[in-house]
């Protein structure tokens, strides 16, 4: 008697969470739907009431003209640009300290990662004076070296990837040095395609992150044709009303997160993985 009433208890209370997270999914995509709404009204009416978006007409215009006339492409090859930049680097560096720091002896290694790891307490807006001061000393400003080498230095991909290599058996190591195998190849041949999930997971979350910054490419980029498409989106939003219109701006901001809905789509186990905490066996 008690077994059952033990197990349509936690019957109940499973079906509980399921609405509760069912709920605050619905809460979270409202935003997103009404945004694709507005993306779809000519903006003659929504300039008199946005509550017309519930009713036709409908139309197509808004994004027709992205195609047309909009500065919207070239901000999003940017933000590819730098995205992309910003993801390999990350990958790169962090693969080799992480594979330093796991598997190197040298001194001062334990007190370098803790400082290492004090990065991830430093807000960005801590030392954004003092990039910006050595930027504009080096003339590189609208540039995109400028946009994306800031962004390279990851503490947590440092961490990651340490904790990844560690992971690993070191016995794996031993077997390729009997083969007379650097440890360069060690790192390049053996142990770097066993680290493919912690890769993907910090590629993913790193290119998410450069495609939503915000505050860096607004202070390096001054000039429209090297906006990203965030800081380009932001200005446009200072004279939408006047100018392109409501409407244009919800379907430049539904084109624009197409690449990440895209990046989400393919790559969605591994941020299931990451967030579940499974990425390190």
């Amino acid at each position: 008697m008690a077994a059952s009433e033990h197990i349509v208890g936690r019957g109940i209370g499973n079906k509980l969470i399921l609405l509760s997270v069912i709920l605050v999914a619905v809460i979270w995509m409202l935003p997103i739907a009404w945004t694709l709404l507005l993306s779809f009204k000519p903006n003659s009416e929504l300039m008199i009431s946005t509550a017309s978006a519930f009713h036709p007409p409908y139309t197509l215009k808004n994004y027709t003209d992205i195609f047309q006339s909009s500065g919207v492409f070239r901000w999003l090859w940017n933000s590819a640009v730098v995205s992309i930049g910003v993801t390999a680097g990350i990958l790169i560096l962090s693969s080799l300290a992480g594979y330093g720091f796991a598997r190197a002896e040298f001194k001062g290694r334990d007190i370098i990662f803790v400082l290492v790891l004090l990065g991830l307490a430093v807000p960005e807006q801590a030392v954004i004076i003092a990039r910006h001061q050595i930027f504009s000393d080096l003339k590189m400003h609208n540039t995109y070296p400028a946009i994306i080498l800031p962004g390279l230095s990851s503490a947590f991909g440092v961490f990651l990837m340490t904790q990844y290599f560690k992971a690993i058996p070191k016995d794996i190591d031993e077997a390729a040095m009997l083969d007379n195998a650097s440890r360069f190849k060690i790192f390049w041949k053996v142990l770097l395609p066993l680290t493919v999930p912690a890769q993907a997971t910090l590629g993913i979350f790193s290119f998410l992150g450069a495609w939503n910054d915000y505050l860096w490419p607004l202070i390096s980029a001054t000039k429209p044709e090297m906006f990203t498409i965030t800081v380009g989106m932001a200005s446009t939003q200072t004279n939408f009303a006047q100018s392109e219109g409501l409407g244009f701006l919800m379907a430049q901001a539904i084109f624009a997160g197409l690449p990440v809905f895209i990046v989400y789509l393919f790559f969605q186990k591994y941020i299931v993985r990451a967030v579940a905490g499974a990425a390190i066996n």
